[in-house]
């Protein structure tokens, strides 16, 4: 089966375990609960495809990045393990954000909501819909023969008309098959210090547009909670001294050899945290840090996965607003004109088909295309 279809199909499994999330994040939610279940579905979707072997191997599949739920002004990865986790609370912004793959094609995404059905009309829209806008024009600019300095801009332009941030450091990956972090990306918000290389987006490549939005200065600190979220250094090995260590790193090595986890995933709680301080020492793992803004401010983040097929720019993660946006109500707007024209324009620019009658706008023309779109297909690189 080809690339794309597994692209989509890893794309649906991230779609249903966020809404599935999503609904689970209500008021005195437990954090690490709603965590477990999202990395539950993950596992338990992705196990129903692909089970036949091909040439004697298994086709891997599995989470390819652990579910989180950062709250207001924490952002970046808190997926807590059971005894240092949080309760939800009407009001808050949260911030879900996970990813499965299927043969190592990924899918990512993130998107937030506000917990308990109440209006919100404070800076906390701001955040949300100067997020949101932003992923819109996102989408639009991520076309073959623009570049990534098209989208920084947009961010800068977008988030300034909403008295927003964008937060530094966040980057947008260039995906490959088993690799999360390619070396392609988009940089959120420009400053001297964080210098990316200017390309051109090309056919066949895969996105992972990650916004994160801030009320604040848009400067991450690090927090003294807990990091839980690792990935293996592949290229560095040591033989780490303890049995105990020296079983974490081997369950690791078989279980997520080069995607991010979880040390909730770790089955022993005792050889997870023993195994983790020598791993960390030796620089055998990368750590997702747990980051925030200062208190009182607020943090909004929309994640989506595109490809750029021969028939454009396809959307395969991230929900569209849905409830949230009568809730959310922010008295400011895009202003900018360039960024007006962007967000006008269809995300869609194909070849315009006859629809059906009946056929919501936009969606018969899709599927329709979708089958044909299948012919030219993302390469595997």
């Amino acid at each position: 089966p080809d690339v794309t279809t597994k692209y989509r199909a890893a794309g649906d499994i991230v779609q249903k375990a966020l809404q599935k999330v999503m609904e689970a994040c209500v008021a005195d939610a437990d954090i690490a609960a709603v965590c477990e279940m999202g990395d539950k579905i993950m596992e338990e979707e992705t196990g129903k495809l692909y089970n036949k072997k091909v040439k004697d191997k298994k086709i891997e599949k599995g989470i390819a990045f652990p579910t989180c739920v950062s709250v207001n002004e924490i952002f970046g990865h808190f997926s807590p393990m059971k005894g240092e986790s949080r309760i939800l609370k009407a009001g808050d912004v949260a911030k879900i954000d996970l990813a499965c793959h299927i043969d190592g094609f990924i899918a990512a995404a993130a998107h937030t909501i506000i917990i308990g059905d109440e209006k919100v009309e404070d800076k906390r829209a701001d955040a949300i819909m100067a997020a949101w806008n932003c992923a819109e024009a996102a989408l639009r600019l991520v076309q073959v023969g623009n570049t990534n300095t098209q989208i920084t801009q947009a961010f800068g332009k977008i988030t300034e008309d909403f008295g927003c941030k964008p937060v530094q450091g966040v980057l947008s990956h260039q995906m490959k098959k088993f690799v999360i972090d390619g070396n392609k990306v988009i940089i959120g918000a420009e400053n001297p210090e964080d210098h990316v290389d200017e390309f051109e987006f090309e056919a066949n490549e895969v996105y992972c547009i990650d916004v994160v939005v801030s009320t604040g200065e848009g400067k991450g600190k690090e927090t003294e909670l807990r990091h839980t979220v690792y990935k293996r250094q592949v290229d560095t090995s040591y033989m780490l001294k303890t049995q105990k260590a020296r079983q974490f790193l081997s369950e690791v090595q078989k279980r997520f050899p080069v995607l991010p986890f979880s040390l909730r995933a770790i089955e022993d709680e005792q050889v997870a945290r023993v195994g983790i301080s020598e791993a960390k020492r030796h620089g055998l793992l990368e750590e997702y840090p747990v980051l925030k803004e200062k208190d009182g401010e607020f943090v909004a983040q929309f994640k989506f996965t595109v490809l750029l097929l021969p028939g454009g720019t396809k959307k395969i993660t991230g929900l569209p607003l849905g409830p949230m946006e009568k809730l959310v109500v922010s008295a400011k707007a895009v202003t900018d004109e360039e960024m007006k024209k962007v967000l006008a324009s269809s995300a869609n620019p194909k070849k315009q088909k006859k629809k059906k009658a009946g056929a919501k706008d936009g969606e018969d023309k899709e599927d329709k295309e979708d089958k044909e779109g299948k012919e030219g297909d993302a390469k595997e690189t």
